[in-house]
């Protein structure tokens, strides 16, 4: 079946849509509010939809594939290079339009509802762990301006901060004094509400069975397990893990010319948050396990510590993706066969 390309550029309340009529030739820009949005493609045959995929896009993606559209979520990096002179919504439209045409343009999995929420846990975490620095680092700051020097991180602070307060009690105002106090008993509150939503993304991690597949991968914990499965969507949008792992950036960045290519640092592109999950996975295998293997120690002979934790890491996500894609469990001893 033949879909008619449309270009979307959404916003909050006024959208951008962008096609050419398939019978006459003729090029379509339109204006149309949120209110009607739904409605206008409601009315309409199935169209390949392209959109951006940025903050509201997954939800419009949903609705649209219930009416039988189909629809691609695309980097905003990748429509950017389609932007013909100024950027307003009627250039960034058509733009979309025609990026969403383009083969090589790599398209955003549409993630379910469930998914969605993962991932916003994760978020949320993710935001009281930064809360949680910011508020240790302030302690430790303001403190030293009383003369009050103490070590990096959590433990040091606890071990310290009681008898600190107890020799600052003599010399500062009281009003001074209870704020401490209360800025360091909340670092109590910000641990309880990290832990239940960890608590949380534990019991749908005992439910998703792609999760528990996952878990048993050296490396991979309740973190990295719950975003990867969340954030990959379907798994056969890849068609390979070399593919999936390309995507989240953990293979080397190309430049060349004149049939010279020269590989550099790793691209860093895709989700920096699962990238991260997935490295720091890879560091803790390095650092505790006792037989890594002999991959990984004839590596180590030829490639500095930060090449061979991505480079692990890199396994760790092909890894997932074979799991996944193929309906698989984990094991340790398991050969990968190119077939013939």
């Amino acid at each position: 079946m033949n879909f008619t390309p449309v270009g979307v550029d959404i916003a909050k309340q006024v959208f951008q849509v962008h096609w050419v009529d398939p019978q006459t030739g003729e090029v379509i820009s339109r204006q149309i509010r949120r209110a009607a949005f739904l409605e206008h493609f409601a009315n309409r045959t199935p169209c390949l939809i392209g959109m951006e995929a940025c903050g509201g896009a997954q939800h419009w993606a949903r609705r649209l594939g219930e009416m039988g559209h189909q629809v691609r979520l695309m980097p905003g990096k990748a429509v950017k290079a389609f932007v013909i002179g100024n950027k307003n919504d009627v250039a960034d439209a058509r733009a979309i339009w025609n990026a969403v045409q383009q083969p090589c343009v790599r398209a955003v999995a549409v993630k379910t509802e469930t998914q969605q929420a993962v991932l916003a846990l994760h978020r949320m975490r993710q935001q009281l762990v930064r809360f949680r620095t910011m508020q240790i680092n302030g302690l430790r700051g303001l403190l030293t301006e009383y003369g009050e020097v103490m070590a990096v991180g959590r433990a040091a602070l606890n071990r310290a901060m009681a008898g600190v307060l107890a020799r600052l009690s003599e010399r500062l105002p009281a009003m001074l004094m209870d704020t401490l106090r209360e800025q360091w008993q909340r670092l109590d509150v910000l641990d309880e509400q990290i832990a239940q939503i960890e608590r949380r993304l534990s019991e749908w991690m005992k439910e998703e069975r792609a999760c528990r597949q996952i878990a048993d991968i050296p490396g991979v914990g309740l973190l990295t397990a719950t975003a990867a499965v969340a954030t990959m969507g379907d798994p056969k949008t890849f068609s390979s893990g070399r593919e999936f792992a390309a995507w989240l950036g953990l293979v080397p960045r190309q430049t060349g010319t004149g049939g010279k290519l020269r590989l550099h640092g790793i691209s860093k592109r895709g989700d920096v948050y699962l990238r991260t999950l997935l490295i720091h996975g890879a560091r803790s295998v390095l650092a505790r396990t006792k037989e890594p293997g002999p991959w990984i120690e004839q590596l180590r002979r030829r490639r500095p510590n930060n090449v061979v934790t991505v480079a692990l890491a890199n396994k760790l996500a092909r890894t997932i993706w074979a799991l996944l894609a193929h309906d698989r469990k984990y094991e340790k001893a398991h050969v990968s066969v190119r077939p013939v």
